[in-house]
């Protein structure tokens, strides 16, 4: 544009000039050729100021443009992840002690995304169970005492005590598997849910009658803060023998031949201390020993220091996720997963204190559901025996593989 201007700028300026020279060169000027003269010269400097114009007023343009640039919208190049894909495969989560169903979907009435049901649909599963228990049936755990065997440390898990649960979950299963069009199902147990899913599925018969195996029914158990043995002194179980009989009778993984895979997961959070001074070695427990203190209970870690010794019968420097053991978590063949820092349940034991680093939480799930998923043959197994390929954000440094 500025060359344009200085061009036509020179071109009107020689124009002229010749003009000039052609009129007073003229032997016999007269009005008339002066006139005319005078007017092609008018005509053609006006022709060459207009487009000097207008190029001065584009060169404006664009120069001014440069002053004030207009922002080039940039076309947005981000893309919404792909969603993960459909898994049909049914689950069924067996509720753990004291707790209601309700904890798996909206756990101390916290928003519904917060749940571990919620956790496990954005995962890709579309057909999530849960064993209908509510908190107010566990009283009926009273009904073992109706059972001589209750006072011998000899009762059944199918008894008075338990056999009302164990009744619910299969009908669960049951139901799971005949919505799915007859696909085995992940069941999933928490805390006493897992031992008492290892009891319904017993000796490997589910339905005697119409010669149905529990392999027909199920395709994996899933253990999360499970006891998975009794007490090292057996008159001091609380079962009163059903989970001594369990782990003797099926003990391990009992029915790994009949093609029934089996994975736990345990949690290492909370060394137990037997003291209720101020704890000083497990982290971030400020929140909830503030509560134990208000109730006179010390600390989470004499809090764990207790629940340890019930569970297990032992004391003293042993660690868990609060309440159970770790080591009471895992049982003998099975994929069995140690997570650091992770808690038992919904809530910090015994309170209504809500936290977000339980087995079940957002945060935490990524850390042992895609070994289930290897597991339970629903994705391709590494011979690393490390987690591959379903879900591109699970990180293999998250786990401890025990055995």
């Amino acid at each position: 544009h500025t060359c344009r201007f200085v061009i036509i700028f020179y071109l009107s300026y020689g124009i002229n000039q010749r003009n000039k020279t052609h009129t007073s060169s003229t032997c016999m000027p007269t009005t008339r050729t002066f006139t005319s003269t005078t007017t092609k010269m008018t005509t053609t400097t006006l022709t060459l100021l207009f487009l000097l114009l207008l190029s001065s007023t584009n060169a404006f343009n664009n120069f001014a443009s440069l002053l004030n640039p207009t922002k080039t919208k940039v076309p947005d190049t981000t893309t919404t992840p792909p969603p993960p894909p459909t898994i049909t495969t049914p689950i069924v989560i067996c509720p753990g002690f004291f707790n209601d169903e309700i904890d798996y979907v909206e756990p101390l009435k916290q928003p519904r995304e917060i749940g571990f049901v919620s956790a496990l649909e954005r995962r890709g599963f579309t057909n999530i169970s849960i064993v209908n228990i509510k908190r107010s049936d566990w009283v009926r755990v009273a009904g073992g005492l109706l059972d001589p065997n209750f006072y011998f440390n000899k009762a059944l898990p199918t008894g008075g005590g338990y056999g009302w649960y164990i009744a619910r979950l299969k009908a669960t299963i049951d139901a799971a598997y005949e919505e799915s069009g007859g696909e085995k199902v992940l069941v999933i147990g928490h805390s006493a849910g897992g031992w008492l899913a290892r009891a319904a599925m017993a000796n490997g018969v589910w339905n005697e009658s119409e010669g149905v195996k529990t392999a027909d029914r199920v395709r994996c158990l899933t253990t999360v803060g499970a006891i998975h043995r009794p007490p090292v002194d057996l008159n001091s179980c609380a079962t009163k023998g059903a989970l001594a009989f369990t782990d003797r009778e099926y003990p391990g993984v009992f029915l790994k031949e009949d093609g029934i895979s089996y994975v736990t997961v345990g949690g290492d959070a909370v060394v137990g201390i037997n003291s209720k001074l101020t704890d000083k070695i497990n982290d971030d427990r400020e929140e909830a020993d503030e509560v134990y203190k208000v109730r006179g209970e010390g600390s989470s870690a004499k809090v764990a220091y207790d629940s340890y010794e019930i569970v297990s019968g032992q004391n003293g420097g042993v660690t868990g996720d609060g309440v159970v053991p770790l080591e009471w978590t895992k049982l003998e063949g099975a994929r069995n997963i140690v997570l650091e820092g992770v808690l038992h349940s919904i809530n910090e034991a015994g309170t209504t204190v809500a936290t977000d680093r339980w087995y079940g939480s957002e945060g935490v799930i990524d850390r042992w559901l895609p070994v289930v998923l290897e597991e339970a043959g629903l994705v391709e197994k590494k011979n690393t025996g490390k987690s591959g390929g379903l879900f591109g954000g699970f990180m293999n440094d998250l786990f401890k593989f025990d055995s």
